[in-house]
C-alpha cells in the first residue's frame, strides 16, 4: 500500500514562507523524495495555525547536509545522530529528518536505522494523526494508518498495539492525554486501557520530560476534562501524587475564572490550582521547573492581599498578581491594559527636603510608596505632598 489518499492539504500561510519551496526542491520533493510530515500537516488539515514545519526525506543525513550546502542553504546538525538536520532557507526554519525504523527501544531512548520506506517511517510514530504526510508541491496527503479518519472523529489512537508503543517510549502515556486534550472528542478505549495499565512506567522518565508534557497539557482545549480523567484513572500517582479530586475541582474553578475574565490559560497558574498549598515547593523542585516558575508556583496561592489588584501587581508583577487574584476569586478587571507607574519621587528628593543620607531615607521612601499605592497612585503634586508629610514626621522622630 502506498498510503496515497484523495485528500489534499489546504492552502496555508506557512506553505508560502520564503525559502520553503527551494528547500523542498533541493531535497527532491518533485521526485517523491521529501514530504511534509506531522504537526504542520495535522494542524493544517484541521484549519489551525501551524508553527513548526518538518520534512521527512529518503536521503541519509550526510546527503541532506551535502545537498543543502551545495544549494547555499544553512544546515545545522541539531540531531544528526538521530537523523535530523535543521535547515535555514531564506528565513524558513525546517527540521529535516531521514526516514527511520526502530531497531530497539528501552522506554526512554530508541536505536534507529535509516530506511527509504515511507510506511516504515510512519509505523514508528506514536499516533495515527501524527503520521500524516503531504507532498510539498501537490499537497497530496499520504496516510497508512487511517489517521485522516481519526482526525475527523476527534480520536487519538496509537499506531499498532498501544502496549508495545508505550513500552517503546513511556512518555507516550502523557502524550496520549495531551493530544486528546488538544484534539480529542472520543477517548480511544484501547489506548486509555494501556495508559492506565502502564502508568507506573512514568516513574522511569526524567522529570524534565514529564514537566514539559504536563505544562503543554494544562493549557490545551479540554485540559480540565482530561486532567479529571487522568486523576480518576490514577495517572498522576507515579509522578505527581499530590493531585487529587479536590485539586481537579480547583482547576475547574480557575479555568472558568480565566474564561470569564478573558485571561489566557497559564500552565503554572493551573498547576498551582491542582496542588495543595503546601506541595508547591516540593513539586516545583521535583519537576525541575525554572527558578522563576517555582517562585510563581509558590506565590500563586498567597491570596489577593489588601492593596487591591493594581497594588498587588505593582508589588509583585502582573503575572503573579493574576495568579493570586484568579486563584483567590478576586476581580482582575482593573489590570486590563494597565501598566505599572513609577513612583514619581526618589531618595534624592528626600535628602533635598532635609533628610540625612542613610537608612532613614529608605525607610521614609518606603512609607511614601505605601501611601502612594494605598491612594491608587496619585499624580506628582499629591505624591510631593505625601513626601512633605512623611519627611516632616521623620525629622520630628529623628530629633
Amino acid at each position: 500500500m502506498d498510503g496515497v489518499t484523495a485528500a489534499t492539504l489546504p492552502d496555508a500561510a506557512w506553505r508560502h514562507r520564503a525559502g520553503l519551496t527551494r528547500l523542498a526542491e533541493v531535497l527532491g520533493a518533485d521526485h517523491g523524495e521529501a514530504r511534509f510530515v506531522g504537526g504542520a500537516v495535522r494542524d493544517t488539515l484541521l484549519g489551525l495555525d501551524a508553527h513548526d514545519i518538518d520534512l521527512a526525506t529518503v536521503h541519509a543525513p550526510d546527503e541532506v547536509v551535502r545537498r543543502l550546502e551545495a544549494a547555499g542553504i544553512k544546515a545545522v546538525p541539531t540531531g544528526i545522530a538521530h537523523g535530523t538536520v535543521t535547515a535555514v532557507s531564506s528565513g524558513a526554519v525546517v527540521e529535516v529528518t531521514t526516514l527511520r525504523r526502530d531497531v530497539s527501544t528501552d522506554g526512554r531512548h530508541a536505536v534507529v536505522a535509516y530506511t527509504d520506506n515511507w510506511r516504515e517511517d510512519a509505523a514508528r510514530r506514536d499516533f495515527t494523526i501524527n503520521a500524516l504526510y503531504a507532498d510539498p508541491s501537490s499537497g497530496r496527503v499520504y496516510d497508512w494508518f487511517d489517521g485522516l479518519a481519526d482526525l475527523s472523529a476527534g480520536r487519538v489512537r496509537f499506531i499498532g498495539d498501544p502496549y508495545s508503543r508505550i513500552a517503546e517510549d513511556h512518555l507516550r502515556i502523557l502524550r496520549f492525554f495531551r493530544f486528546h486534550a488538544r484534539f480529542g472528542d472520543v477517548v480511544d478505549a484501547d489506548g486509555l486501557a494501556a495508559c492506565v495499565a502502564r502508568a507506573n512506567d512514568l516513574m522511569a522518565l526524567s522529570r524534565e520530560r514529564v514537566a514539559a508534557e504536563l505544562t503543554k497539557l494544562l493549557v490545551a482545549r479540554s485540559a480540565v476534562e482530561v486532567v479529571a480523567l487522568m486523576e480518576a484513572e490514577g495517572i498522576f500517582r507515579p509522578i505527581v501524587p499530590e493531585v487529587d479530586a479536590s485539586g481537579v475541582e480547583r482547576l475547574r474553578t480557575l479555568a472558568a475564572r480565566e474564561h470569564d475574565a478573558g485571561v489566557a490559560p497559564d500552565a503554572i497558574r493551573r498547576l498551582a490550582a491542582l496542588l495543595p498549598n503546601d506541595a508547591a515547593e516540593s513539586v516545583g523542585a521535583r519537576l525541575k521547573l525554572s527558578n522563576a516558575d517555582r517562585k510563581r508556583l509558590v506565590l500563586a496561592t498567597a491570596g489577593a492581599g489588601d492593596e487591591g489588584a493594581r497594588g498587588l501587581a505593582y508589588r509583585c508583577g502582573i503575572d503573579i498578581a493574576l495568579d493570586r487574584l484568579l486563584l483567590a476569586g478576586a476581580d482582575v478587571s482593573a489590570l486590563d491594559e494597565w501598566v505599572a507607574p513609577r513612583l514619581p519621587i526618589c531618595g534624592g528628593d528626600l535628602v533635598a527636603r532635609g533628610l540625612s543620607k542613610g537608612p532613614l531615607v529608605a525607610q521614609t521612601l518606603k512609607r511614601i510608596e505605601s501611601r502612594w499605592i494605598a491612594e491608587a497612585f496619585p499624580d506628582a503634586p499629591r505624591t510631593a505632598a505625601i513626601a512633605d508629610q512623611e519627611v516632616a514626621a521623620a525629622l520630628t522622630h529623628a530629633t
